[in-house]
């Protein structure tokens, strides 16, 4: 066998789980992974068993957190993957370069400018790379929009039109998490809306420039559920009997959640099993607990941009939409490129007959192109297989196969697209509390920089 990347990944709750199955499973030719890291010994030795199960493949060495200077000396990682709490991102991507490691951070890259500021002056000091997996990017239906783009078919975009939903499940699950703080995540518009700034960043080959948004808790949080006349004063939904029965439910301790989410074993592995060491709570009460874990996140969000180049976006986001799905239309000099995907509505448990679930028009999708005095085109959706609308294969190839030729659409994301989306939402959370329109380049110079990079 060639001579493996060597990769540790740090921050092993669920979402680590994509790059250890990949680098033991699909790209196991090209990459060893080399070690765990994390605040939760619990956690790392669900993985550690995980492999030696899935893959046959030995135990690894684990660290906990404050070990991470030992894990890159004694491990010997090229690569550290950050996996972490958000809020986190920065402190193992600037560490990790220090000691001459390159990085691979989960989206956001960060969560405010000063972070920003410090991964930008790591990489100058220390010459290693970053890369931010960006899978929208990757997804099918969205590089057919691309393609359109590139073609000239709409001429030069002039405004984007952007409108993303989250259902009573997925939406929900953001206010069950840490995710709720924005001391955390900085909130949707920096945890989940930097997917899509980035998106409509990399469409247009640019950034914004100025940004206003307004938006709020309308529908989570204690405060909210009162006025609706909604009684919830459990802090959390696992072994409490008054919760048995809640739509947005989530029970650590079952198989299953009214909500129809199946959980296996997992989610009691890597959380309800660990808490005693890590005290972190994974299923809080979307309108209660608020004494221990405020919400501070908004829930609906409508922003406006104005960018570099002179293109404007005008952007929403809810997160407690009855469906899943999405709507991107990109307006041009010579005409439009729309697309259109949804998915089912949220049923739960005792609801799920035929009839109400056909009534979801689940996987409704179109790509539609129009140019002025034509008539509309409806343009093949690319089918796709795995996460994220076969986003994440493709983003995972690009990692870990090594000398991947150019990507002629420049779907491969960098430390500047990874800043100039989280400054897109900092930009916006300033925004709605100040009321004020925000210039990126106040938030933090360089960022002019990064236009049409």
């Amino acid at each position: 066998m060639p001579d493996r990347k060597r990769y540790a990944i740090v921050g092993t709750g669920g979402r680590s789980r994509m790059f250890t199955d990949a680098i033991c499973k699909d790209f196991a030719d090209h990459a060893q992974l080399v070690a765990f890291c994390d605040t939760s010994q619990v956690r790392m030795d669900y993985w550690n068993q995980y492999v030696a199960d899935t893959y046959g493949t030995d135990k690894l060495p684990t660290y906990k957190a404050d070990k991470f200077d030992d894990m890159v000396k004694k491990a010997k990682p090229d690569v550290v993957i950050v996996t972490s709490v958000d809020a986190t991102h920065h402190q193992y991507i600037i560490r990790a370069m220090e000691l001459g490691c390159d990085a691979v951070s989960e989206k956001p890259m960060t969560t405010d400018e000063h972070k920003v500021a410090a991964i930008f002056d790591a990489i100058e000091r220390t010459g290693q790379t970053l890369r931010v997996a960006f899978n929208y990017r990757w997804q099918t239906t969205f590089s057919k929009v691309k393609e359109v783009i590139l073609s000239g078919a709409i001429g030069t975009p002039t405004l984007v039109d952007f409108q993303w939903r989250l259902d009573t499940r997925h939406g929900a699950d953001y206010f069950r998490r840490w995710h709720r703080e924005k001391q955390h995540s900085g909130g949707l518009l920096v945890h989940k809306s930097t997917h899509h700034f980035d998106l409509v960043n990399w469409l247009l080959d640019d950034h914004p420039e100025t940004v206003f948004a307004a938006g709020g808790l309308m529908f989570y949080g204690e405060d909210n559920a009162k006025r609706r006349g909604v009684d919830a004063p459990y802090e959390r939904y696992t072994g409490v009997p008054e919760a048995k029965d809640d739509p947005f439910g989530l029970f650590m301790d079952t198989t299953m959640s009214p909500n129809g989410v199946s959980k296996g074993n997992e989610m009691k592995a890597l959380y309800l099993d660990a808490e005693a060491e890590s005290g972190y709570i994974r299923d809080r009460n979307v309108f209660g607990g608020e004494n221990k874990w405020p919400v501070t996140s908004e829930d609906t969000v409508s922003l406006s941009a104005r960018f570099t180049k002179g293109a404007a976006l005008s952007y929403s986001l809810i997160a407690y939409c009855p469906w899943e799905g999405e709507r991107l239309c990109v307006n041009g000099t010579e005409g439009q490129v729309e697309y259109f995907g949804r998915g089912s509505g949220h049923i739960i448990a005792g609801q799920s007959d035929e009839e109400l679930t056909k009534d979801q028009y689940q996987g409704e999708q179109y790509i539609r192109l129009q140019r002025m005095f034509e008539a509309p085109q409806e343009l093949e959706v690319p089918k796709a297989t795995g996460g994220h609308g076969g986003g994440d294969s493709r983003l995972l190839t690009r990692i870990f196969i090594p000398d991947s030729p150019p990507d002629e659409m420049g779907r491969d994301a960098s430390h500047i697209d990874g800043a100039a989306s989280v400054l897109t939402g900092v930009a916006a959370n300033q925004s709605i509390a100040t009321g004020q329109a925000v210039k990126l380049a106040s938030l933090w110079p360089k960022v002019k920089q990064t236009a049409g990079a």
